[in-house]
């Protein structure tokens, strides 16, 4: 079963960078979310204690969707077709 929603998240990481509404990086997300402008962000297995507390503070303000997943940022890099380690991914509204 978490398999599957695993599973679920990829294929929607996947279409999410085909649009124009995903952003890469706990830069750009931190810049966006004191904005109000995410929904939901996806944080990798290993995302740094740095990022997540900087992100944990603002998405309570905002009421923003956090999804862990188990994938390992260099993982999360292949996985989104990218040369290079991907420890927060987020979606604009």
């Amino acid at each position: 079963m978490a398999e599957q929603i695993a599973d679920k998240n990829i294929v929607e990481i996947r279409k999410l960078l085909k649009g124009k509404n995903a952003l890469i990086g706990a830069d750009e997300t931190l810049k966006n979310l004191k904005l109000g402008r995410i929904i939901k962000i996806y944080l990798s297995a290993n995302c740094s204690d740095k990022a997540k507390s900087a992100i944990d503070h603002y998405i309570k303000l905002n009421k923003v969707e956090v999804i862990q997943l188990k994938y390992l940022n260099d993982e999360l890099g292949i996985l989104c077709k990218k040369p290079f380690s991907i420890s927060v991914l987020s979606v604009l509204k």
